[in-house]
């Protein structure tokens, strides 16, 4: 029986060639629209205009006012690995254009019947050039005032298994907007029009960042951003970061440019991620537009033909900046944007250091106002000692407390301080909502989310600096245990390394079934001691030590701060709500609690005035 021979190697076909690249290249209409928005753009283009029918498969028309492209290169810019960008390894290793690999046009070309008019700057007239997805037409004079016209018909006409691939017209056009999008949003000082089926959806004047982010996203997303601006050895990242109250189900609003090229990064992501990853609800997404500048021998852009892949020479660098610069943004008290400030996408919206926490003192603050303690050595009772001589007890009537000071007259004029954002409290709702009045108007405040995420930042400041007071208990508290919550604790005694103590806490074993808990931290010896215990036992068993205090520092403190945070249906006194007030104003990430959830919401007085038909 013949045995099977190996064919021979033959050298490909260059039509053949062009189209097995045209499959990483052009997977669809809107990455032929990508790499003809790069040339346009590489050529110095201020103004581009982009047509598509049929959501790009009947006809892809890209016209720019660039510097145009010569006779003597039309032939060559439909040939493969011909490029005017690189001409060394020197040249690819600091590429600082978009288009360099040469590819490109020539399999656009080779799955498409493609033409280019073009007319280079002090040219008498333009010339055109044509493609029929094999031969190339011979070039000839054509009417063009400047730059060039690039039109793509009947895409992939004559590789039919790869057009049955394509998905109906508004699903590509979907596509085609969104790398239309990307390229707008990179190049403000560039204007965009986009037509499709000879309607025009999107046009875009030239003007500042903030404007293109405007018209590009919207109002409410330029609204609720913060404006991003970091500088460090030789690294910059610029641009807008929504809040965290400004998030998405999906990750449709995010968008990552390195040295001008939109990229989808893996290290960049992750580093975003963790930014977000205590101020953002687990289920949701957030939103941005944000560029990283750097030498561009730093960052290697030739790792994929699509060029969204780069590989950074320095990854762990590149990973602590961006995440360092949009966490320091991020932890800035979120408050309120008055009149004068709300053009401003970032400033510390509480006109003070967001560590500076002495309001009292403050000449502008009404004295009669008492500030919660909630230092890392606050005594016990919680609320109830924390103001001395204020006298409080959990059967207080509600109408007491809504009396502001207790009787004392208080000037309005405080409530329209802007020192003050979140205001004065007034009343507090079912033991769970506070109510203050501001300059804007009515703020509501959940107090426990307020003052978990203000205990959980200080149980983080308190670590880092491994200074988490403890406080012994005058009563040691014994429970019931498990043996892997025994041995757990057994473990951590024999290790010798301290991890319980560096949380605060000291434990005993007084039977094999049997723990005690002899010392809490400070600021939550109030909580209760043996569900606290077992929460932390719970992290320490199924994570280890190491990345209990590490990765997953931030759960475990999370659940420490909830047992700490005061509970509902507590009732307080107006001194001790102001005081909340007050250290959230000064707390870092106060407008969201550790879960992602928000804190208050402002109700302007306008929403008011709708709400009962004042000036109908």
């Amino acid at each position: 029986m013949p045995r099977n021979l190996p064919n021979a190697i033959k050298l490909l076909p260059d039509q053949l060639i062009n189209q097995i690249a045209a499959g990483e290249v052009v997977e669809r209409p809107a990455s032929a629209l990508k790499e003809l928005l790069e040339n346009s753009l590489d050529a110095g283009s201020s103004d581009i205009q982009v047509s598509l029918m049929q959501g790009g498969i009947k006809q892809l028309r890209v016209a720019d006012n660039g510097k145009g492209i010569p006779q003597d290169d039309l032939k060559m810019a439909l040939t493969r690995h011909a490029t005017s960008k690189i001409f060394s390894l020197e040249d690819l290793e600091a590429v600082a254009s978009l288009g360099f690999r040469g590819e490109a046009l020539a399999s656009i070309a080779s799955v498409s019947r493609t033409t280019i008019v073009s007319r280079a700057l002090e040219t008498k007239h333009a010339w055109r050039i044509a493609s029929d997805g094999n031969e190339i037409s011979v070039i000839e004079p054509a009417a063009l005032d400047f730059g060039t016209v690039i039109e793509v018909n009947d895409l992939y006409f004559n590789t039919p298994a790869r057009r049955k691939f394509l998905k109906t017209d508004s699903t590509e056009f979907g596509h085609s907007e969104e790398a239309f999008t990307r390229v707008a949003l990179s190049r403000p000082d560039v204007s965009f029009t986009l037509q499709h089926n000879g309607r025009v959806l999107s046009r875009f004047v030239s003007g500042s960042p903030s404007k293109r982010f405007n018209e590009v996203l919207g109002a409410e997303f330029a609204a609720e951003s913060i404006t991003i601006v970091e500088e460090a050895a030789g690294l910059r990242l610029w641009g807008v970061a929504a809040k965290p109250t400004f998030n998405r189900n999906s990750r449709d609003t995010q968008y990552v440019y390195v040295n001008g090229r939109f990229v989808r990064d893996k290290l960049i992501a992750h580093a975003i991620r963790q930014a977000y990853q205590d101020v953002l609800h687990h289920d949701r997404h957030p939103a941005f537009v944000l560029f990283l500048e750097l030498d561009p021998s730093l960052v290697d852009v030739n790792v994929h033909p699509s060029k969204t892949e780069v590989r950074f020479r320095d990854g762990q660098a590149i990973h602590r900046f961006i995440y360092h610069s949009l966490n320091k943004n991020l932890a800035t008290p979120t408050g309120l944007s008055n009149a004068a400030t709300a053009s401003q996408a970032a400033h510390n919206p509480f006109g003070h250091s967001p560590f500076t926490s002495q309001y009292s003192n403050s000449p502008n603050y009404p004295q009669q106002q008492t500030q919660i303690n909630l230092n890392a050595n606050q005594p016990s009772a919680f609320y109830g000692t924390l103001f001395g001589g204020l006298k409080h007890s959990s059967d207080s009537s509600l109408t007491e407390n809504l009396t502001p000071f207790s009787g004392q007259n208080f000037d309005a004029q405080f409530a329209q301080s802007s020192d003050f954002p979140l205001g004065f409290a007034v009343a507090q709702i079912h033991g769970v909502y506070i109510l203050a009045q501001n300059k804007l108007g009515l703020v509501v405040i959940d107090m426990h989310a307020a003052h978990e995420r203000i205990m959980y930042e200080r149980l983080k400041n308190a670590l880092d600096t491994k200074q988490v007071p403890m406080q012994p208990l005058l009563i040691p508290v014994s429970f019931n245990a498990d043996r892997l919550e025994v041995a757990t604790v057994q473990e951590e005694l024999s290790s010798g390394l301290d991890n319980l103590q560096q949380l605060g806490f000291e434990f005993a074993i007084l039977s094999p079934n049997t723990l005690a808990v002899r010392a809490v931290p400070t600021m939550l010896q109030d909580a209760d001691a043996v569900t606290l215990a077992r929460n932390v036992l719970k992290d320490l068993r199924e994570f280890g030590a190491t990345r209990a205090l590490t990765e997953r520092r931030n759960e475990l403190l999370g659940t420490m701060a909830c047992h700490a945070a005061v509970r509902a249906n507590r009732i307080l006194t107006i001194p001790e709500m102001n005081g909340l007030l007050r250290d959230m104003e000064a707390t870092e990430r106060s407008g969201m609690c550790n879960h992602g959830r928000p804190t208050w919401f402002q109700v302007s007085m306008s929403d008011l005035d709708k709400m009962f038909m004042r000036g109908k």
